[in-house]
C-alpha cells in the first residue's frame, strides 16, 4: 500500500464544462445505487466482471442473497444530465482500451496515468451535484488496473460504504434524537449515543436498554449491554456469542407476553455462521460481529450486527447491538441504516 497514492486530484479528470460549485442541485438515487461509467467492451470483458465481484460481492450474513451495492452500467455515450446527478458515479478508463471513455479525460490527467504508475484511484465531491460521490479508476493497461482493483478491493468497497453512511447519516438525524436518551446515557453511563427520532425505548435496566423502531413493513431494534470488564478472552468469538446468547434470553422475547420465545444467534446454517472482525470504534478497539438471529421457537429470524467495546478506566465492557426483521423486504439498506447508528457509539472521556 505504500506505493499507491490515495488522493483527490487538484484538477479535473473529465474533460467537460462541468464544475463543482455552491449552487448545485442534489444527488439523486438511493442508498447503494451506484452507476459505473465504462466502454461497452470492457464492460462485458474482464475488467467489467472484476468490478462487478467488488461492487456486487453478496452483502454479509443476511436472510437472502443481495448485492452490498446496486451497480448499473452506463456506456459514456448515453452519459446525460440526469445520469450526471446520481450520487454514485464510478468511472473506469484504461489508455490501451475503451476509446470512447479516454475522450472523457483531460490531456493533463492521461499524463499523469502514463507517468505515475502508482496512480490508479481518485475521489471527487459533489462534481456534478450536491452531496455526490465520483470515483475514478484508471490504468495505463487494463492489466494493470485490474491488478490495483483486486490488491484494493476491500478498501474500494469501504470507502464507498463510508460515504454512503455519511449521507444516511444526515438524514436519519434530520428529525432530530430520541428526546433524552442521549443525555441519559451521558450521565448514567458516560457513553454517547445517538438515537434518531422515530424510535422509542422498551426497556432501561441498569445494564441494559433496548430502543425500538416499528413499521408495518419492518421491525429495527438497538441494544445496549455492559457487564464488568474483565481480560481480553471476552473479545474472542466463543465468548462473544455466549454473552449475546444469555442477554437475548434475559431481555429479548419474540413475544412479549410469551417469555419463553426468546432470541437467539443462528449457528445451524454452516454458511451464515456469524462472523468476527477486528475493527475500531470512534477510536477504540472493537470487535464486530455480523450474523443471523431467530426465535428458539423459530416463528421469526432475520439479521444482526454488534460492536463490543471495553471502557478500560472504568472496567466496563459494552455489548451494542442492531438487528432487523423484515421478512418481506430486502434488508440491506436496512442494515447500512442501523449499521450507521451503532457508528455513533461513543465511550466518554
Amino acid at each position: 500500500m505504500k506505493h499507491l497514492l490515495w488522493l483527490v486530484l487538484s484538477v479535473l479528470l473529465l474533460s467537460c464544462d462541468d464544475k463543482p460549485g455552491e449552487n448545485l442541485t442534489n444527488a439523486t438515487g438511493t442508498s447503494g445505487d451506484v452507476y459505473l461509467i465504462m466502454d461497452s467492451t470492457q464492460y462485458r470483458g474482464p475488467l467489467g466482471q472484476l468490478l462487478d465481484s467488488v461492487f456486487r460481492a453478496e452483502a454479509q450474513v443476511i436472510n437472502r442473497s443481495e448485492p452490498i451495492f446496486k451497480m448499473r452500467w452506463v456506456d459514456p455515450r448515453k452519459l446525460n444530465y440526469t445520469l450526471k446527478l446520481r450520487r454514485n458515479l464510478i468511472y473506469a478508463v484504461t489508455l490501451d482500451q475503451g476509446r470512447r471513455s479516454q475522450n472523457l479525460l483531460t490531456p493533463e490527467s492521461i499524463n499523469r496515468i502514463k507517468t505515475d504508475t502508482s496512480f490508479f484511484f481518485s475521489a471527487l465531491k459533489n462534481q456534478y451535484a450536491r452531496g455526490q460521490e465520483t470515483f475514478f479508476l484508471v490504468g495505463a493497461t487494463e492489466a494493470a488496473l485490474m491488478q490495483k482493483i483486486r490488491k484494493n478491493a476491500p478498501r474500494l468497497v469501504s470507502i464507498l460504504d463510508k460515504s454512503e453512511q455519511e449521507r444516511l447519516t444526515a438524514q436519519i438525524y434530520k428529525s432530530g434524537q430520541l428526546k433524552g436518551l442521549t443525555e441519559t446515557l451521558k450521565k448514567k453511563w458516560n457513553i454517547d449515543f445517538k438515537i434518531p427520532y422515530g424510535y422509542e425505548l422498551v426497556i432501561d435496566t441498569d445494564e441494559f436498554i433496548w430502543v425500538r423502531q416499528f413499521n408495518k413493513k419492518d421491525d429495527r431494534d438497538i441494544f445496549i449491554y455492559r457487564t464488568p470488564y474483565t481480560n481480553q478472552k471476552q473479545f474472542e468469538r466463543d465468548s462473544l456469542i455466549n454473552l449475546r446468547n444469555r442477554i437475548c434470553q434475559k431481555y429479548l422475547f419474540g413475544d412479549p407476553e410469551k417469555s419463553y420465545s426468546y432470541l437467539v444467534t443462528e449457528m445451524s446454517v454452516p454458511s451464515k455462521q456469524a462472523q468476527i472482525y477486528t475493527s475500531q470504534l470512534n477510536g477504540k478497539f472493537a470487535s464486530q460481529m455480523r450474523g443471523l438471529w431467530k426465535t428458539n421457537s423459530l416463528s421469526m429470524g432475520g439479521p444482526f450486527i454488534s460492536y463490543t467495546v471495553a471502557d478500560t478506566k472504568q472496567g466496563m465492557l459494552y455489548y451494542v447491538e442492531g438487528f432487523v426483521y423484515a421478512p418481506s423486504r430486502e434488508q440491506r439498506e436496512i442494515m447500512r441504516e442501523v449499521e450507521t447508528i451503532l457508528n455513533s457509539f461513543t465511550i466518554g472521556k
